[in-house]
């Protein structure tokens, strides 16, 4: 039943909280979102309930794309996360249980915005338990137009309308249940909030480099001197995952730029004693944005965006962001004997593995005769933002892996190489290094917890830290002496006969049967010989499966 006109009470949903003017209230982990529920009923109108929830959401489609068929299709899937509800006190209730008419009733709520989600919310298949403990924290706000807000200007998070994060506090008002069971609403209202969770840094991601993967941690390049001349050297660039950019908490005004820094380590293996190492040019960085996306569950966090290619299931949306193009001519090169160098190396390992880990493992065509050079660059990584005064328009999200939905940032790092021949193409290094975005959570939130709770806290700390002074006097004279154990007397077997030792083992069975016989005939009793007992007997049950054949199979 579909309420209309005035049988439908009027619901509105306002903050107490401080951002009841803001133009779209953002929240962290910790926060606390306090507010009032009014209904006003324009008749007098009999209800059930009062829900009032704070709601978290995830939507994603992806578009099916058919070779045989004109007509494309399309998968969908939806996720409940989140679901806290207000308890409701039955003194806020009318007793008859009527609104009555031209009367405002208010219900007031109080969430917090979780840590952690429960584990309930991810119930499906996972490769292991990193995946099971990244789908737990709850996403930031995404791909909602409305909610990607700098203040008071709409801003854009670089999310396809395929993926979409919402958080909403959701009130209804109930009369009744429908034919399938479920409650019968006759008002609704929402209003939408903006969450962006506290994000810790996570450990470095392992990177094992291939064809497919989409980080590259080590580069090798041939330098030649110029056409037809000959190779001059190899150079080798490298470098390692940087330290998250740490974006602030939701509400800072005027907050500081977000930065980090990649070191870059080169290295110049020359082809002979005369070759010297080239002059560096311009050091152009790039950050990637990737969002992956699926119609079902990923079962691990997506690291290969080819996995994500031509796919009926997922999908993959990327965006370019350029961030600063800087001139390294004035790198100076650092040479060393070939005694000091270093192994060779993974890729994954060379910055950790080495004495030195500034050094660069040699290339594939070092020669030990020969020196070798290395170089040393610091490129600092700013976050641009609407504060920068460049127009910039995007909002970051942090680094987080849902069920359905991921967000990954990745650091396109690119350094040009001048020969001594101007006239051929200028070679050049590329890097991609995987970088992670991480949030601070509110400073001043803190968990919650009631009086009550606080001050049994209290006792139980008091107790276990309480000294008590142990006691060394003897016991008082009722407790001496008075110990009584219960005595127990089993009952002596008796023996009367003897059973003969028989089978292949028993060599010597007359002696074995006298000692026997000598030792009981002290003792009377009964023993009976058990060599006349039938053997047991042995049935062979046969289990019959039924046969399932290959059609019933596929």
């Amino acid at each position: 039943m579909v309420y209309r006109g005035k049988e439908k009470p009027l619901l509105e949903i306002k903050l107490t909280d401080g951002q009841q003017d803001a133009f779209i209230p953002s929240y962290t982990s910790l926060d606390q979102i306090q507010g009032n529920v009014t209904v006003t009923a324009q008749v007098n109108t009999q209800i059930d309930q009062v829900y009032i929830t704070l709601e978290g959401i995830v939507k994603t489609y992806v578009e099916k794309i058919a070779s045989s068929s004109p007509t494309n299709g399309r998968s969908e899937a939806f996720q409940c996360f989140l679901r806290l509800v207000q308890p409701m006190e039955d003194a806020a209730f009318p007793e008859s249980g009527i609104l009555k008419a031209a009367e405002t009733y208010t219900f007031p709520f109080t969430f917090v915005i979780p840590e952690r989600l429960l584990p309930q919310n991810c119930n499906h298949l996972k490769d292991n338990d990193t995946v099971a403990q990244a789908h737990l924290q709850p996403p930031p706000t995404l791909g909602d137009p409305l909610t990607a807000v700098w203040g008071k200007a709409l801003m854009d998070d670089m999310s396809p309308d395929m993926a979409v994060v919402s958080y909403a506090i959701r009130a209804r008002v109930t009369k009744g249940r429908q034919s399938n069971g479920k409650h019968n609403v006759i008002a609704d209202d929402a209003k939408k909030v903006r969450v962006i969770p506290a994000v810790p840094e996570q450990p470095p991601l392992v990177v094992h480099e291939g064809k497919e993967d989409d980080y590259r941690l080590r580069k090798e390049k041939s330098i030649k001197k110029g056409t037809f001349k000959g190779r001059l050297g190899t150079v080798v660039m490298e470098s390692a995952q940087t330290r998250s950019l740490r974006l602030p908490p939701p509400r800072t005004e005027n907050p500081c730029p977000v930065t980090t820094s990649a070191t870059i380590n080169l290295r110049f293996d020359p082809a002979s004693l005369e070759a010297a190492p080239p002059r560096l040019g311009s050091m152009v960085t790039k950050l990637k944005v990737a969002t992956f996306f699926g119609s079902e569950p990923m079962k691990h966090i997506p690291t290969r965006s080819s996995d994500f290619h031509y796919s009926s299931q997922k999908g993959i949306y990327v965006e370019t962001l350029p961030l600063s193009s800087r001139c390294m001519a004035s790198a100076q090169w650092d040479k060393h004997t070939s005694s000091g160098s270093p192994p060779r190396r993974d890729s994954a390992l060379s910055m950790i593995s080495s004495s030195n880990p500034n050094i660069p493992g040699p290339s594939s065509s070092y020669k030990e005769t020969l020196p070798y050079y290395t170089a040393h660059v610091l490129v600092p990584i700013i976050l641009p933002s609407k504060n920068d005064g460049t127009g910039f328009s995007k909002i970051f999200v942090p680094t987080f892996h849902s069920c359905l939905v991921s967000r990954v940032y990745l650091l396109d790092m690119t350094i040009s190489c001048h020969t001594p021949d101007a006239s051929i193409t200028v070679p050049t290094l590329h890097l991609k290094l995987p970088i992670q975005i991480s949030a601070e959570g509110s400073p001043d939130a803190r968990p919650s917890i009631s009086e009550d709770e606080r001050q049994a806290i209290a006792r139980r700390e008091a107790a276990e830290f309480t000294w008590h002074p142990r006691s060394v006097a003897p016991p008082s004279p009722e407790y001496v002496e008075q110990a009584q154990f219960p005595t127990f007397s089993p009952p002596t077997p008796e023996y009367t006969e003897v059973a003969p030792a028989g089978g292949s083992r028993a060599r010597d069975s007359e002696p074995t049967e006298a000692v026997l016989t000598q030792g009981m005939s002290e003792r009377s009793g009964n023993v009976r010989a058990h060599t006349d007992l039938p053997p047991p007997n042995y049935s062979v049950h046969t289990i019959t499966r039924p046969n399932v054949s290959s059609s019933a199979s596929r």
